[in-house]
This record gives structure tokens, C-alpha cells and sequence, in this order.
């Protein structure tokens, strides 16, 4: 084979990332793929506006007809995001006979069983190495190495903003808004940050990886996700006194029965692996019975760690396509397993209350807790300036559903001046 030739949709960031590496590393790309991989088209729905990239003079169409009908093409590398247009193009594509790397976490979260099908019946491939974690090599070890082993875990730390803005507030002391501020400015947080800081956008590659892991589809709606925006300082310097670290986890499990799928702030111990992830850093832990456990490290976020990935599906791609073999890695979900409602997961609590300078004011909270089941293992008391109480719980293991009428209860109590804070904790790998 001569050569192989690719359409890029889409000339934002990740884009421009591609086609700078495309560029670049022209050579090595080549001898990897054993064939030149060119760029043929590129759709982009302003023509005139001036990028950072230069391109060949009518290399850029706003037609998407001009790279659906054009048979040269054999690679569609799908970066505009969201929801549409990006799935109808997906969809012609691989019915149209050509093969799709995406990096579009949003669609595949929601759309993936449709996508998968219609790559399974066009024989076509469909690959999205960069949907997750960026350049972290996560999507092809669940889909190819780990496929043997019956996972029951995938846990990690999935997004960068918000580590980023998590390890502000611990390092330095800051406020959730003046850390978020930073990372905007920094350029690791967009203007509406929204879909970072409420866990969104953790709970889309969530659903991505807990299909892929526990083979059983896994939509971005069945992921219960809780963000970052009430923590505070405070709560970072009181879990490091007890011993823990405060993260905002993606955590997917499979008992062989139900599956748990949930994004929230944990408290993850000290000596934990995921507890030293820092800054704009990812890391997805990974546990099954003939696997033991490992985890997966690197940058998850950024144009040229993104384009790698992307670049990486293309070859694999390329490879495919010249030995006649596309679609063997194609997604089959051999059971529907059903979503464990976030009221019925058991985890442990951490607490934090303020309650009044009265006598039986422990008393009250701790007969509420015992009804609803809840049970203490740890209690710390810090009497205030203001002669109030601040009492600090670390529960037992309890059903979320409990903890949270227990702590409905707490809020009605006469001597209840605040419940502060309400956060799991996560000890157990």
C-alpha cells in the first residue's frame, strides 16, 4: 500500500495538535504504520478564520460531503466534540466503509453502544485511545492486554482541573475559588469550568472505562456524580491530620452481579498510590483477581499528549487496514449487568459538624446516628473560640442512603448549627 490518507474534523486545539505531529513526525509514523500516512481533507465550518497551522490551498472543505464521498480517504479523525453534528459523521463514516479514531468522551458516554454497533456491522474500526486520560495508555491495555482477567475495580483520578485545584488547596493553603482562579489562568481550567469541578465530565469517562472493564454497557446517566465546588480548606487540613488525603475519584466496580459506577471527593489514605497524583496528573488503578493490582500514570491532559494518542489510534488503524483486519478490536458487551443505585453503595464517612455549647448536644447527634445505623470509628472534638463544638465523625462502613437520612435528621436538632461537611472515604484498593 501506497499510502494511507486521513480527514481531520475539526481545526480547534486537539486539531491542530494532530496535523503539527502529522507533520513532524511524518517519518517515524510511517515506519510504524509501514506505510506514509498523508492528510487528504480537513472539515472545518469556518474557512476563514486564521489558525496557527498553515494547510495546503483547498485542503479545508465546510462540505462534509467533500470527505464522506471521497474514497481516497480511508480515516476519519473526528476532534469538533460533543454531541452533534460528531455522531451523524461517525455513523456515515463507518457505514460508508471508513474507519474512526475519536477522542470524544461526551459522545461515547452517551452514544457508545450505538457507535460500537455500527462499527461491529461495517467491519470497520473504531478507536478512542484519547477519550480517557489523554496520553495515559488506558483504553488499549482494557480492550486488548487485561481482557483475560475479570476486573472488579477501576479507580482513579480523571480529570486534571480539578487535581490541579485539589492540590492548590492542600499545598498552599488556598480557597476553592482562589484555586480554581489559578487554574484558569494557568490555562488548565476553561472559563466555565462547570463540567470539571461538578464531576462531569469524570463521570463520562467513567462510563467509557467501566464498559470497557466489566464488558457491560455503561451510560454517562448510570454514573452518580458529585463535584468538588463545596470543599474547603479546612476539610484538606483536617483529613491530612487523620491521615488522609482528599481526591476527586472515578470509582467502577463489579461484583459479578451489579456494577457501582460513581464520581466524587473521597478521602483516600496517606500511603494510598492514588494519594500522590498531583496537579494536572492522572492515574487509573486497576484490580482483578488474576491481575493483582497496577496503575496507569502520566499527563491527562493537553494538545500534543492528546494528539499523541490520537496519532497512536491512527497507526494502529493504518495497520489494520493494510493487513485486511479492521474490526477485531471491536466492542461486544456480553451481559447487561444492572447499576447499583448510589443509595444502596456502602462506603465509610467523613463527617464534620457544628453544633452548640450545650449539654447533650453529642449525645443527640450520636442517638441519631446509632437509629439510622451508622456506626463511629473515629471522633475528634475542637472546641471553638466562639465556645462552640466542632465534632468530627469517620463512620464505618454504611449504606449512602442511610448516612444520608441520619444526617437529614442531624440538620433539624435544635444544637445543629451547620453540618460542614459530608465526604466518603475511600480505604479500601
Amino acid at each position: 500500500m501506497e499510502k494511507i490518507k486521513i480527514a481531520v474534523l475539526g481545526l480547534g486545539t486537539l486539531g491542530q495538535g494532530i496535523i503539527t505531529m502529522l507533520n513532524t513526525q511524518r517519518e517515524q509514523l510511517a515506519k510504524n504504520a509501514g506505510c506514509p500516512i498523508e492528510l487528504g481533507r480537513v472539515l472545518e465550518k469556518y474557512l476563514t478564520k486564521k489558525r496557527g497551522i498553515p494547510l495546503p490551498e483547498g485542503m479545508c472543505t465546510n462540505r462534509w460531503e467533500d470527505i464522506l464521498n471521497d474514497d481516497s480517504i480511508q480515516i476519519i479523525v473526528e476532534t469538533i466534540g460533543g454531541i452533534e453534528p460528531a455522531r451523524t459523521y461517525i455513523l456515515q463514516a463507518l457505514q460508508g466503509g471508513k474507519s474512526v479514531v475519536t477522542a470524544n468522551k461526551d459522545l461515547l458516554a452517551a452514544y457508545g453502544q450505538e457507535l460500537f454497533r455500527a462499527a461491529r456491522e461495517a467491519k470497520r474500526d473504531l478507536y478512542f485511545e484519547a477519550s480517557v486520560g489523554g496520553a495515559i495508555p488506558i483504553i488499549g491495555p482494557l480492550r486488548q492486554s487485561l481482557i483475560a482477567d475479570r476486573l472488579s475495580q477501576v479507580m482513579g483520578i480523571i480529570n486534571g482541573t480539578t487535581n490541579y485545584v485539589l492540590t492548590k488547596m492542600e499545598e498552599e493553603n488556598s480557597s476553592f475559588e482562589k484555586a480554581l482562579q489559578e487554574a484558569q489562568d494557568s490555562g488548565f481550567a476553561e472559563a466555565d469550568p462547570t463540567a470539571d469541578i461538578e464531576g462531569h465530565d469524570a463521570a463520562r469517562k467513567a462510563a467509557i472505562l467501566a464498559t470497557l472493564a466489566f464488558h457491560s454497557q455503561v451510560n454517562f446517566n448510570d454514573v452518580y456524580a458529585e463535584g468538588i465546588s463545596k470543599i474547603t480548606k479546612e476539610d484538606m487540613a483536617l483529613a491530612r491530620n487523620l491521615g488522609y488525603r482528599i481526591k476527586l475519584l472515578a470509582i467502577c466496580r463489579n461484583d459479578g452481579e451489579v456494577i457501582e459506577a460513581r464520581v466524587h471527593p473521597a478521602l483516600i489514605p496517606l500511603d494510598h498510590p492514588l494519594s500522590g497524583v498531583r496537579d494536572i496528573y492522572n492515574a487509573i488503578f486497576v484490580k482483578g483477581p488474576e491481575l493483582g493490582e497496577t496503575m496507569f500514570y502520566g499527563v491527562g491532559t493537553g494538545q500534543l499528549p492528546s494528539a499523541s494518542a490520537v496519532l497512536g489510534d491512527v497507526v494502529a488503524v493504518a495497520r489494520n487496514i493494510r493487513y485486511d483486519c479492521q474490526g477485531r478490536l471491536n466492542m461486544v458487551e456480553n451481559r447487561i449487568l444492572p447499576i447499583l443505585p448510589i443509595e444502596k453503595v456502602k462506603t465509610r464517612f467523613f463527617l464534620r459538624l457544628l453544633l452548640k455549647d450545650e449539654a447533650g448536644a453529642l449525645a443527640q447527634v450520636t442517638d441519631i446516628l446509632g437509629q439510622w445505623g451508622v456506626s463511629i470509628a473515629r471522633l475528634v472534638q475542637i472546641v471553638l473560640d466562639s465556645g462552640d463544638a466542632e465534632l468530627v465523625f469517620v463512620t464505618h462502613e454504611v449504606a449512602n442512603g442511610q448516612m444520608q437520612q441520619a444526617v437529614a435528621k442531624i440538620r433539624q436538632l435544635a444544637v445543629t448549627k451547620k453540618v460542614l461537611t459530608l465526604l466518603r472515604v475511600e480505604d479500601s484498593n
